[in-house]
């Protein structure tokens, strides 16, 4: 496997098979596929952001390193795009060590899990993408692999069947979920160290849309990047994605330079406005202010007037208008606010929450 390389294991559909591993090379990649995985920092001096988080992990890593022991079972939670991915790789990175990624969802069976265990080498870090979506059945095979290094097979069936108990290296296990609260206690417990992302500032993503811009190639000046920064949700990864559209933008409507005003004129034409909202967002808004006119309005009603998933508002869209003030949830059911009233150029209805 090439220096830096990562495997990436599916699924299988043979039980007890081991699940096919894709081995993933960011210098290989193309596209824009390959455009993000080259964006993630390698390094943990690279990563802007999260200040304590990272002063903690690197304490971690040191004091690892010192004892040339594997590092303790780490937990990433926070929303998604926050980088819990790149803290992986980092790790794995720091650690001098090989990089196995996979995601609750795909280890339906037990065979699956086994499969991938067995085949990590000393040190090896497993990464679970929403790990909180682990099956029970799988979940409970990892506990003994956390704690005791060790793996327990049921051979057999009915009053033949026997338990056997296989040594397995010792391992690193990295998790990341985006709904802490569905990481059950026992699994939780069983993490040394527990980290929580919280959404960037405008100064960390005007860092990150800089650095960005410099791997892509895309001449960009400071003014630009922060009209992106300030549109960004405080996620990363929607900094850098619009990055790229600005980038599309500049370079078949504009002279291929990103400004302040190429940079708004770009992200105007793909529909962010200034508070980053996109059309999704603004529909919400716009259903709660003008059709209900001010009347709290159930998830599933304002679901169907938008055409979208309950679950879909509720993870991707709710939080940030929540955190913008620009949304309350009531026992009744959903309102806007008087600011959102303002963006939107409305008058507010009677009785509307600050």
């Amino acid at each position: 496997m090439t220096p830096g390389a990562r495997r990436e294991v599916l699924g299988t559909d043979q039980p007890g098979s081991q699940p096919p591993v894709r081995e993933v090379d960011p210098a290989a990649s193309v596209g824009e596929e390959g455009e993000e995985v080259s964006l993630r920092p390698r390094a943990l001096q690279e990563f802007v952001g999260q200040g304590q988080l990272t002063e903690h992990l690197q304490i971690v890593l040191d004091a690892a390193r010192r004892r040339r022991q594997p590092v303790d079972h780490m937990l990433f939670a926070g929303p998604p795009g926050l980088g819990k991915t790149s803290l992986a790789g980092i790790v794995a990175t720091e650690m001098g060590v090989g990089l196995r990624i996979t995601s609750g969802p795909v280890l339906v069976r037990t065979g699956d899990l086994a499969a991938l265990l067995t085949d990590l080498h000393e040190g090896d870090v497993l990464f679970i993408d929403e790990i909180h979506r682990l099956h029970r059945a799988v979940e409970e095979v990892l506990y003994p692999a956390m704690e005791d290094f060790k793996l327990d097979i049921l051979i057999g069936k009915g009053p033949t069947a026997r338990s056997i108990r296989l040594d397995l290296p010792r391992f690193t296990l990295v998790g990341a979920t985006t709904r802490t609260g569905l990481v059950t206690g026992p699994l939780r417990d069983r993490f040394g160290f527990v980290g929580r992302l919280d959404l960037y500032g405008v100064d960390d993503l005007h860092e990150i849309v800089e650095r960005s811009a410099g791997i892509l190639g895309v001449p960009i000046d400071a003014e630009g990047a922060r009209r992106i920064a300030e549109r960004s949700r405080g996620t990363p990864r929607i900094a850098n994605r619009l990055l790229r559209r600005v980038r599309d933008y500049v370079e078949v409507r504009a002279e291929g330079r990103i400004t302040g005003e190429t940079a708004v004129a770009g992200l105007d034409v793909f529909g962010v406005d200034e508070l980053g909202l996109d059309k999704v967002d603004r529909a919400i808004l716009d259903a709660l202010c003008r059709r209900f006119a001010g009347h709290p309005v159930g998830l599933t009603t304002l679901a169907q007037c938008i055409g979208e998933e309950p679950d879909t508002i509720e993870d991707a869209y709710e939080p940030y208008l929540l955190q913008q003030g620009l949304l309350r949830r009531t026992p009744r059911g959903r309102v806007a606010s008087s600011r959102a009233y303002h963006h939107l150029g409305l008058p507010p209805a009677d009785g509307t929450l600050p």
